[in-house]
């Protein structure tokens, strides 16, 4: 964990947040600047940077993003969703531990 990383913190229970879903690698908490009517971040809770940073032993990480999408799938008004990420600066990326963006409820 990074101790400067606000997702770490969340994680750890440091700082408080809605947890939708939660398993052994990712917890789902709810967005607290929602883009939409239902947005939630889901995020490993192993601290990795970004997509770059993932290594091949991250793969359990990687699939387990997207597992987690398609259990939410599953909850009431979330069957049609979007899912975003932000890789970079360049790209928008403000923080800088990997999480993907569920988007839904229109």
């Amino acid at each position: 964990m990074n101790k400067d990383c606000i997702f770490c913190r969340i994680i750890d229970q440091e700082i408080p947040s809605q947890v939708i879903a939660e398993d052994n690698n990712v917890l789902v908490i709810k967005d607290i600047n929602p883009q939409a009517p239902i947005h939630y971040l889901i995020i490993p809770k192993k601290h990795v940077v970004d997509i770059g940073a993932l290594t091949v032993q991250d793969t359990h990480l990687a699939s387990s993003l997207l597992l987690m999408a398609q259990k939410l799938s599953t909850f009431p008004g979330c069957d049609q969703f979007k899912l975003h990420s932000n890789n970079g600066p360049a790209a928008g990326q403000v923080v800088f531990h990997i999480h993907i963006h569920f988007l839904a409820g229109w």
